[in-house]
């Protein structure tokens, strides 16, 4: 038990108190759908690896809220959520028909988790920002559903970038 929890430790340090800046259920659902009709159009690997990256952010931000409302207090219940993200990927490598790791590459990394990588730390920027916004003007956005414009915003211009990468 010891070994588990010096290895876990690093982790728990890291992980927020409180997931203080959750998406709203129409971001969460918005980046869903911008995921789905990527996938639907041919788009390349890592543009839909940024939306799912997002998506996966979302998701657990929103777990860690509905877990802190419960009242749980174990640091250790907090690594579930991410879990689950972690095992949907593995899982789209490992099923016939699913995505082919390291095939489709872009500066030597699986485009896709290259995506991903990109993806989740945009959205959480974003997030923020719209946060420190809040925090600066009283509480109040700037404009209406600014709380969705941010995240999804940082996922078009993420997305554009890889396009401009990908397709020029």
């Amino acid at each position: 038990m010891k070994k588990i929890l010096k290895f876990l430790a690093p982790a728990i340090l890291l992980m927020p108190r409180a997931a203080y800046a959750v998406p709203c259920p129409i971001c969460t659902a918005t980046v869903l759908v911008g995921l789905e009709g990527a996938r639907r159009m041919g788009v390349d690997y890592s543009i839909i690896g940024v939306w799912a990256g997002g998506l996966f952010l979302a998701l657990i931000l929103i777990a860690w809220s509905f877990m802190r409302k419960q009242g749980i207090a174990n640091p250790l219940w907090y690594l579930l959520p991410p879990m689950g993200p972690i095992s949907l990927l593995l899982t789209m490598w490992i099923l016939p028909g699913g995505l082919q790791f390291g095939v489709h590459t872009l500066f030597g990394i699986d485009k896709f988790l290259l995506g991903v990588l990109v993806g989740i730390p945009a959205f959480y920027a974003a997030i923020k920002w719209h946060m420190n916004i809040k925090k600066k003007n009283g509480g109040k956005s700037w404009f209406p559903l600014q709380k969705v414009v941010w995240p999804v915003g940082a996922l078009i211009i993420m997305s554009t970038i890889f396009a401009g990468i990908v397709y020029l």
